[in-house]
């Protein structure tokens, strides 16, 4: 097994590197974290942490799964909120969709495929 193949990391300590990213195409070509297939994101969020414009046309399916805090998530006529470890929620393409940090909160989110220069406000 080549060392340049396996990457052993901190999810805490590397998103602070990157906006929270793990992984995706964005990582480099030759950094085992490079994929074209999936993003990786270890969100943390102080309470009240917002996104305030919504994201739309959206070119990738999600999944955000809640580690801890609590975590609302609107949809478009849905608000979701994450309140026990382990909840989560998918969207699918072209479901636009913004978040608040109700309290102190840390989010996996894992969205797919890796889209190249496509990056929200």
């Amino acid at each position: 097994m080549n060392d340049d193949q396996v990457y052993v990391g901190n999810a805490g300590k590397d998103a602070a590197l990157d906006r929270g990213w793990l992984l995706g195409h964005f990582k480099d070509a030759g950094d085992p974290r490079h994929s074209d297939a999936v993003e990786i994101k270890w969100g943390v969020h102080p309470r009240g942490d917002e996104r305030a414009l919504w994201v739309t046309g959206e070119e990738r399916t999600a999944l955000l799964v809640l580690i801890s805090g609590r975590f609302r998530v609107e949809l478009p006529g849905r608000t979701v909120t994450l309140a026990e470890q382990g909840d989560y929620v998918v969207w699918g393409k072209g479901v636009d969709h913004s978040w608040h940090a109700e309290e102190e909160s840390v989010v996996l989110t894992v969205r797919w495929p890796s889209v190249p220069g496509y990056r929200a406000p």
